[in-house]
């Protein structure tokens, strides 16, 4: 399903503005992206399962970190669903500009 948004500026330079914060905040949203996927790898590798089996197989118990080694690796997985989500929903995002 699509929405539509429709946003009034004064004028051209204003919509620039507009489509260069986007374009700005997609960039910090993938830069987020890379250094959580770095974080994840990073417990991947020091407990040598994916974050897929970490998530689904595993507990606290089987941390040398335990609770908040746990916590902070479903974290770090959550974070990243929730940024690529919503740098795929500014990735469809369309602009119909006109005057």
């Amino acid at each position: 399903m699509s929405t539509q948004m429709v946003i009034e500026l004064p004028g051209q330079q204003a919509t620039q503005t507009v489509l260069r914060a986007i374009d700005l905040y997609k960039t910090r949203l993938r830069a987020s992206i890379a250094r959580t996927q770095r974080r994840l790898a990073e417990f991947e590798q020091r407990y040598r399962v994916t974050t897929a089996h970490f998530l689904t197989a595993m507990t606290a118990e089987d941390l040398t970190g335990g609770d908040l080694e746990y916590v902070k690796w479903a974290g770090e997985a959550k974070l990243l669903k929730g940024l690529e989500i919503e740098l795929g929903e500014l990735e469809h995002a369309r602009c119909q500009c006109g005057g």
